[in-house]
């Protein structure tokens, strides 16, 4: 029986995760996640145009968003096949492949690095300044670190497990509805009182489908830290399980308090943004030291790899 080219694919997922860790996701105009986000741009100037600004509002851009990209790149897919199986194919393989992002955040996270080891703590900061939104000015090189570790924690989750995960649920147009989510999210998603309503519908729906990969992530990391080096199983699972709700969200807290445990580092430590101080907790075992000397990005960037080949590896044999 032939399948679907719109369902899940464990070749398709292979080719594309195979793309995403040999050569990343290249910059350029036409990215599909840029062109989604002009998509969203264009129809929110619309919408408040109609003053349809508030929760009613936020909902219908989600339906619009819908139809054009998740119907969009279906009936696409759906009409090559006809035509030429092979094309359709290779589209389903790349709009997969560009919807997976760990192997930029993974460049990103050494260029900090790098700059750290250098100890050019300016270039450390324009670099972390690239993953983060809190002010980096007053960032030391070791803080640098730790929010170069917390970004690739937090983004593992939600950057590849999660469109993975949806991905196997729901094939094609699953990944395509979780990434408009997370767009959505990034975008609109402020609780201002720009955002506070018409946002809400994009943050709760982030928060919907990040909520079982999240925990899902929580237990691969300490899988993977069982096998290696300088890392604890039990303080990723202990730490995930108590400290999650530190963090602001059902779901960020879950991957980057797991990290700690499993690095045995602690992590966040002062965060300023706009010139006010937000938050001064910490996360990890309070024995532990905080997280910022040489080795720990290392450490920690071998802990996120192996647990993103291991979730792929997962889906994939599932598909089988």
């Amino acid at each position: 029986m032939e399948i679907s080219i719109l369902q899940p694919n464990a070749w398709f997922l292979g080719a594309a995760v195979l793309l995403d860790f040999a050569i990343g996701d290249p910059v350029y105009s036409a990215h599909p996640i840029r062109l989604m986000g002009r998509t969203l741009t264009f129809f929110e100037k619309r919408l408040r145009a109609m003053h349809a600004d508030g929760y009613g509002g936020g909902i219908l851009l989600f339906v619009l968003l819908a139809c054009t990209w998740a119907g969009g790149i279906s009936g696409l897919e759906l009409l090559i096949d006809r035509v030429s199986h092979p094309a359709a194919i290779a589209i389903h393989v790349f709009f997969v492949y560009s919807f997976l992002a760990l192997h930029d955040l993974f460049r990103h996270v050494w260029a900090v690095e790098r700059a750290a080891r250098r100890g050019d703590v300016e270039s450390a900061r324009a670099a972390i300044g690239q993953l983060v939104g809190r002010d980096t000015g007053q960032l030391d090189l070791a803080a640098c670190r730790r929010a170069a570790i917390e970004s690739l924690s937090e983004n593992l989750s939600d950057g590849f497990i999660s469109p993975l995960f949806w991905y196997g649920i729901a094939g094609l147009p699953g990944i395509v509805l979780f990434k408009i989510a997370s767009t959505m999210d990034s975008m609109v998603g402020y609780k201002t009182p720009r955002y506070l309503q018409f946002g809400w519908c994009g943050a709760r729906l982030d928060d919907v489908m990040n909520f079982v990969p999240a925990r899902i992530t929580w237990l691969l990391l300490a899988m993977i830290a069982l096998f290696l080096p300088g890392c604890s199983a039990k303080k990723a699972l202990a730490i995930g399980w108590r400290q999650h709700a530190i963090l602001p969200g059902p779901n960020a807290g879950w991957s980057e308090a797991a990290t700690a445990g499993a690095i045995q580092r602690k992590l966040i430590g002062p965060i300023w943004r706009n010139g006010v101080l937000v938050t001064d907790v910490w996360l990890g075992d309070s024995e532990d030291q905080a997280a910022g000397q040489t080795g720990d990005v290392r450490r920690a960037s071998l802990l996120i790899g192996a647990t993103g080949v291991l979730a792929a590896t997962v889906v994939v044999l599932a598909l089988m």
